[in-house]
Parts: C-alpha cells; sequence; structure tokens
C-alpha cells in the first residue's frame, strides 16, 4: 500500500496520545526520574520558564548517570539534557494535532520521537513515537 494511503488521512490526534508530560529546566533529576517511571516515559522533554522546550532527557541514561556517581539528585536536569539543534540547516519541524500521519512517519524515521505541540507552539500537547504509528496500524486494521 502506498505510504499517502497507509494511514487514510489520519491525523496526529486519531493517535489519542496521553498528554505530555515535561519538566523545567531547573527541575531536580530525582524528581524527573521519579515522575518518569511513574508515568511509563522514557523521554521527557524539558521546557524554559516560558514554556519552550529547549531539549529533552533520556530518563534511562540519566538514571545511569545518577548510580554511577555521575550526577545527585538535586542536580538539574538542565546539565544533562540533550538540546535541540535548531538551525538553518535543520529547521524546526512542526508537529500539531492536525499533521498528518503521513508526516509524522516520516518525521520519526530520523528521531526517536515528536513533540506535538499547538500550531504557536506556545505549548506541549503530547509526545509521539514510531510505536504509536504501529499500534495505530494494527488497532485500525491497516495494512502496512
Amino acid at each position: 500500500m502506498a505510504s499517502a494511503d497507509k494511514y487514510r488521512g489520519a491525523v496526529v490526534e486519531d493517535l489519542q496520545l496521553p498528554p505530555a508530560f515535561t519538566v523545567h529546566s531547573s527541575e531536580t533529576i530525582a524528581r524527573a526520574i521519579e515522575s518518569a517511571y511513574d508515568r511509563d516515559f522514557s523521554h521527557i522533554p524539558v521546557l524554559d520558564r516560558h514554556r519552550k522546550p529547549l531539549g529533552y532527557i533520556d530518563v534511562a541514561s540519566l538514571k545511569e548517570q545518577w548510580e554511577a556517581g555521575k550526577a545527585d539528585a538535586g542536580d538539574k536536569v538542565i546539565k544533562f539534557m540533550t538540546r535541540f539543534r535548531r538551525t538553518s540547516d535543520a529547521p524546526y519541524t512542526l508537529i500539531t494535532p492536525l499533521t498528518p500521519l503521513v508526516e509524522l512517519e516520516a518525521f520519526l524515521k530520523d528521531n526517536i520521537f515528536a513533540i506535538v505541540t499547538d500550531p504557536g507552539r506556545k505549548f506541549v500537547v503530547a509526545l509521539s513515537t514510531p510505536q504509536d504509528l504501529e499500534t495505530f496500524v494494527s488497532r485500525h486494521g491497516f495494512g502496512a
């Protein structure tokens, strides 16, 4: 089946993603790790004081650093986050609830997850992973 037909016109909001969990850049790593495990998240977007995404933390990697003594519970997540690189060579890709799934799939080929924002990029709505697309396809009986 052609990729454009694969999702039958579905958009990101059709994935029915849970609300995003984010942390502020000044949050402690202990609290971030605890919250991530409570919610079963492997990556957490890190926001600035204006709620704009700065980057993300990889929870498993952060936990390993903490257990290895390379991070203290009270350290701030900003010290351990992976920053988003926005340049003219790598512009920001806007993913909103109305983004077609075929576009989300293309974005996820080069990224481990997508941050879904409102169209004005003022707040984070959800996170999406390749697994979300796989679940959607299998749940709706679409051919891959």
